[in-house]
């Protein structure tokens, strides 16, 4: 039993541990790296004509919004010289170069992420309220509504979290790395690196979903009880 719980834990919190990892081991500023991430983002919109992109510092995590056009990077990617730094960059732009050629899947995203997001805040809400409804009512068919609504909307952001890998993959090694390697930003040593980066960027949504998975299961078993 005790070895079943360790894998179950091993299988959802070791890819977010991994990504997060790798960010890290590769985060320290190199002396001979020409530009920050910032300044590669702004470059790399400049170099592939996309008219209206911008970069900026956000606090809530490296992203592209396709809603204002900006290409947001966190205080360290945006100020560093790091592996880490550029790679996120180019990730970001590898987006912005989607939303311009119109892919489907970024802007099926854009469309449900929000919606995705609320339905899960408020699914949370109906798993709490529906104890108070059970004593409230006393009548279990109110309770299994709150409660299927409940799920249902967390394994909906679940879901969303999965079909996102195909969009982040090519916004890695379809997007960012053809351009990072093609321009010769970076010696022939640091990229395999660089690949690694990319391909945490492209798993931090896996991470995002099998963490749902397990607070998916620990509603489920608080509500068997």
């Amino acid at each position: 039993m005790i070895w079943l719980l360790v894998l179950v834990l091993a299988l959802v919190f070791g890819p977010n541990l991994w990504v997060r990892w790798v960010m890290r081991r590769y985060a320290e500023d190199l002396e001979g790296m020409p530009g920050t991430g910032g300044e590669l983002a702004a470059h790399l919109i400049k170099e592939l004509n996309l008219d209206g992109v911008g970069v900026e510092v956000t606090a809530v995590g490296d992203h592209y919004d396709p809603t204002d056009r900006k290409v947001r990077l966190s205080e360290a990617n945006y100020q560093g010289r790091s592996l880490t730094a550029v790679a996120i960059a180019a990730h970001e732009v590898g987006h912005a170069i989607q939303h311009d050629r119109g892919d489907k899947r970024l802007l099926l995203r854009t469309s449900l992420v929000t919606f995705a997001d609320r339905a899960a805040r408020l699914s949370a809400a109906a798993i709490w309220l529906a104890p108070i409804i059970g004593l409230l009512t006393r009548h279990p068919v109110p309770v299994s509504v709150m409660v299927g609504l409940g799920l249902a909307g967390l394994f909906g952001r679940m879901l969303l979290h999965m079909v996102t890998l195909p969009l982040e993959w090519d916004a890695s090694f379809a997007k960012a790395l053809p351009i990072l390697t093609a321009g010769n930003y970076l010696p022939v040593s640091q990229r395999s690196p660089v690949v690694r980066i990319l391909r945490a960027a492209a798993l931090t949504y896996v991470a995002a979903a099998l963490a749902d998975v397990l607070n998916l299961a620990r509603w489920a078993v608080l509500l068997r009880r």
